[in-house]
């Protein structure tokens, strides 16, 4: 086992961070949750935290089954100890902290906020099928 991954199970650990952790990085830790089940450990984060989940990314995550509303904007700071497996920020640039991973990657994936919610899903399915991409390339079955 390497060291990114949880000494108590042996799980891949991911994090997702973006600015707010509102709507991006929620989803994609949404995604790795249903995707990965218990074979992951999945957390996300923002750098400055906005306090809640964006209602539209509740809403366009209820159309796939998942209840977003469940969870909440955290904080890096609020993160386990690392180190992770992989480390994704979903475009936020030199807002993104440096958190010790095997794997860092930018998605640059945009920020949907203000989108119409057409737009919204379209950028949800985005990341769904890089977080689908992830775990397949970390030999989690999905």
């Amino acid at each position: 086992m390497n060291d990114a991954t949880s000494r108590s199970t042996g799980r891949p650990r991911l994090v997702f961070v973006c600015v707010e952790n509102s709507n991006r990085s929620q989803m994609a830790e949404a995604f790795a949750r249903m995707l990965g089940g218990d074979r992951i450990e999945a957390y996300s984060a923002g750098s400055k935290p906005s306090g809640k989940v964006n209602p539209k990314a509740i809403a366009a995550m209820a159309e796939l089954g998942y209840d977003l509303s469940r969870h909440r904007s955290k904080s890096i700071e609020e993160l386990p100890a690392g180190p992770f497996t992989a480390v994704i920020s979903m475009g936020c640039g030199e807002a993104c902290p440096q958190l010790a991973a095997e794997i860092r990657e930018d998605w640059q994936i945009p920020d949907p906020k203000n989108l119409l919610p057409e737009e919204f899903s379209k950028v949800r399915d985005t990341i769904r099928d890089r977080v689908r991409e992830l775990l397949q390339r970390l030999g989690v079955e999905v």
